[in-house]
């Protein structure tokens, strides 16, 4: 009998939306992309969700409630603006311990609130069941005049990236070390995968582009949902890619190489963007005709592996 951990998230959701089909003329965007986009009455309503599980996505000794909080509300919120959109309403389902303190729970609230008044939108309703762990949903609706897609990339456009990737993964790994101290370009580190901010304000910049997608999963897992959807092949090129100074000096303490982490951080809420047109952003390469993503260092070009987290594998 076949197992969800041989099958992977991604392949298990891929089959399990085959089985809802879509059969609904005002559903302009479904599955495969990173919000839903329906047609309401001439409007482009926007849709996505995100939870926080604990001990799979947080563990709760290690994190403010604040800031989990923020980052559910932010992850969302990604997702909205890299479609080309605003945030506007969202609805909260909360399964939680019965001996859980309520104190937790309203502290979490307070970083819903916080991120609220940041990206404007309002929580509007919601569900509450117990459950043996915590578990935090928020799904969230968005508006925009036009879609920003995966699938719209073409041959011979460029690649940009909004800011400095690798710091949110390097941060995780500072939490998990455990240290009495940390420096001071570690806690930057640390407080980048805590509170990362959805780039609300490029989204002028985002409306430009071809497509769009925000780093979630990783670079090379991001740019590699891209490639499919849009049928083109993704060259990154090495030497444009920029290293954090926090993430350099990390990398140095600890003996780590600065690039696995620029292609494999996820939880960094930057966005990729491709185009045609000059964004004055961090322009990272280029797409061909073709299919995957590449490294080119110099004349050399190598396919990269879509290393990303996943839940259902070790």
């Amino acid at each position: 009998m076949e197992r969800i951990n041989q099958i992977g998230e991604f392949g298990l959701i891929e089959r399990l939306n085959q089985i809802l089909p879509i059969h609904d003329k005002d559903v302009l965007v479904g599955y495969g992309d990173d919000c839903a986009c329906v047609n309401i009455n001439g409007k482009l309503i926007l849709f996505t969700v995100d939870i926080q599980v604990e001990n799979s996505h947080f563990l709760k000794g290690k994190i403010k409630p604040e800031d989990l909080g923020w980052k559910l509300a932010t992850s969302n919120v990604s997702d909205v603006v890299a479609c080309g959109g605003l945030p506007r309403w969202a609805l909260l389902s909360l399964a939680l311990p019965k001996d859980l303190e309520y104190s937790f729970i309203e502290k979490v609230y307070l970083g819903i609130k916080e991120a609220q008044d940041y990206y404007g939108f309002y929580t509007i309703g919601g569900n509450c069941s117990s459950s043996n762990q915590i578990m935090i949903d928020m799904t969230m609706a968005g508006e925009t005049e036009k879609f920003i897609s995966r699938s719209a990339a073409k041959p011979n456009q460029k690649i940009y990236l909004s800011g400095n990737l690798g710091c949110s993964k390097a941060g995780l790994e500072l939490i998990l070390m455990d240290k009495q101290e940390y420096e001071d370009f570690e806690i930057a580190l640390i407080n980048k995968h805590y509170r990362p901010k959805a780039r609300i304000d490029l989204i002028e910049k985002i409306k430009q582009a071809s497509a769009c997608i925000d780093i979630s999963d990783g670079l090379t897992s991001d740019l590699s949902h891209i490639s499919k959807k849009s049928n083109v092949k993704i060259i990154i090129e090495k030497e444009k890619l920029k290293i954090d100074e926090n993430l350099k000096k990390f990398c140095l303490k600890y003996g780590k190489d600065p690039l696995d982490y620029i292609l494999t951080s996820g939880e960094e809420y930057e966005v990729a963007l491709i185009s045609e047109k000059d964004l004055d952003l961090i322009e990272i390469g280029y797409t061909e005709e073709g299919f995957g993503v590449f490294l080119k260092e110099g004349d050399k070009i190598v396919e990269l592996n879509k290393k990303s987290f996943d839940h259902f594998k070790k």
